[in-house]
């Protein structure tokens, strides 16, 4: 299978400052990729590099084949920058349009795709209104209604939800939900339970280098992951009972309500139903009963 982003040994420094070194990873169809690091860690310079913004100072990359910012990339490939902006004068519609006649687009289609992407995020009513009407959760679904002109084939979003109310923000993850089938996504986020609801690929970037890469897979035949989260402090009553189901490996106590679970599925292939028998019996609730670790739990956890 052809891979949409191919990566090889990229390296990019400002200076006596290295943002990015020697990052390899690959991006195939069907994967939404989760690009996760502290402040620094390079992420924004790797998605400019993406987007054929900045040149690497070596290691190679190319998106469907071609070098970044090639004509070859005109309409298969979209950005959405963290501070994506209106210009608060213009109606939001009248600058849609012009983003798509700048994408060769005639005036007749591009008023067509601005209707088509503004129904996406649920805007088909201000076209006409300005920028600076709307409040900032319209103008962030606007800015991303931008990256959509065009039925690109590769969107890389930088923070799409951030400063959006929990309304707005769930809006934005169902939007990328439903169209991951159709399209391949490169995520930016802070928000871990955002990433985890949306991606099935993980890239971790810390200064600059890319310390882990995996996909959302949650153990092997052998052994598997369940993560309970409960209603009230664990104890050691609760420990002692879980510790006697057969097929579990380990159990490790991360919080104080949080518990995860290793197991072997061969010794017991109804564990996760013994599991909710044994909370059933004692009178223990839970909040959540999650089959795996979470994407928290994968990356930092030691």
């Amino acid at each position: 299978m052809s891979a949409i982003i191919q990566c090889n040994d990229l390296s990019k420094s400002f200076g006596r400052k290295t943002a990015l070194q020697q990052v390899s990873f690959e991006l195939i169809p069907g994967e939404t990729a989760a690009l996760i690091g502290p402040n620094g860690a390079g992420k924004t310079t790797l998605f400019s590099i993406l987007c054929g913004y900045l040149r690497p100072d070596s290691g190679k990359v190319q998106i469907f084949g071609h070098q970044p910012g090639s004509h070859s990339l005109f309409g298969k490939v979209a950005a959405l920058p963290q501070d994506a902006q209106f210009d608060p004068a213009f109606g939001i519609g009248e600058q849609l349009d012009f983003y798509g006649r700048l994408q060769g687009l005639s005036r007749k289609a591009a008023r067509a795709e601005t209707t088509r992407v503004l129904a996406l995020v649920d805007l088909s009513e201000h076209y006409a209104h300005k920028a600076s009407a709307l409040s900032h959760g319209m103008r962030k679904r606007a800015a991303i209604a931008q990256a959509f002109i065009g039925a690109p084939q590769l969107i890389l979003l930088d923070e799409p939800t951030a400063g959006l109310d929990p309304a707005n923000a769930l809006h934005i993850r169902q939007l990328i939900g439903r169209l991951s089938g159709e399209v391949s996504f490169m995520i930016s986020s802070h928000n871990i339970f955002e990433l985890e609801q949306l991606c099935n690929k993980v890239l971790y970037l810390q200064l600059g280098q890319l310390s882990s890469q995996s996909n959302s897979d949650n153990g092997t035949a052998e052994q598997q992951y369940l993560t309970l989260q409960l209603e009230q402090d664990s104890s050691d009553g609760l420990i002692a009972a879980l510790n006697q189901l057969t097929g579990l490996i380990s159990l490790q106590q991360l919080q104080k309500k949080e518990l995860v679970l290793c197991y072997n599925p061969a010794q017991n292939a109804q564990f996760d139903l013994a599991v909710l028998q044994c909370l059933a019996v004692n009178g223990w609730g839970y909040r959540n009963f999650i089959k795996g670790q979470t994407l928290e739990q994968k990356l930092f956890s030691v």
